[in-house]
């Protein structure tokens, strides 16, 4: 289980590591928080936008609001970890000029985006993918010195046999954030 939750938190630490730090963050799932935990390890004060109300619980050092709450449009650095393909239209009114997005959520519908608004905003776009070694090595680092916890996250466990209600519950109920399959019971 652990190892699981530490090559995710490898993945976002990877989507930290290339640039400037967040300001916003999209999405309070199992990546959202990580994203943001990270960033507050790393020294941000990123807030985080959640529209579903039962994942606005649990932040550790940041506020998590709904999207409709939050005023701002002079966001330097957004890190999208929602997987939407439809929300860049939303963001980018919400960037400072000269900002940047990163998609580092798995996104599986083609992302396409109105030019103009983005045109005027300078918008800066930058996909980021899997961790690399150096990211692995950097994530155990903050965990070694107590400023990155990977506790609370995995909500739901179930057997391997159990499988497909397991993906089922993964995807459709909000209160799971990071379902683990168990297949001790399968080698």
């Amino acid at each position: 289980e652990q190892g699981a939750l530490l090559a995710l938190a490898a993945t976002a630490y990877h989507a930290l590591a290339g640039g400037a730090l967040p300001d916003l963050i999209i999405g309070h799932g199992t990546l959202g928080r990580l994203l943001a935990r990270i960033a507050v390890a790393m020294g941000a004060e990123p807030v985080v936008w959640e529209i579903d109300a039962a994942r606005r619980s649990g932040a550790e050092g940041y506020a998590v609001v709904a999207p409709e709450d939050d005023p701002r449009c002079d966001y330097r650095v957004i890190l999208d970890a929602s997987g939407a393909a439809d929300l860049l239209d939303t963001l980018v009114p919400r960037l400072a000029k000269g900002g940047e997005i990163v998609l580092c959520g798995f996104y599986t519908a083609p992302i396409s985006f109105a030019f103009p608004p983005a045109f005027m905003k300078e918008l800066r776009l930058r996909i980021a993918a899997e961790w690399q070694p150096a990211d692995l090595d950097a994530t155990r680092r903050l965990m070694d010195e107590g400023r990155l916890s990977l506790n609370g996250l995995i909500t739901h466990r179930a057997a391997a046999v159990d499988a497909g209600a397991a993906y089922e519950t993964a995807f459709t109920d909000p209160n799971c954030l990071k379902m683990i399959l168990d297949w001790s019971a399968a080698a």
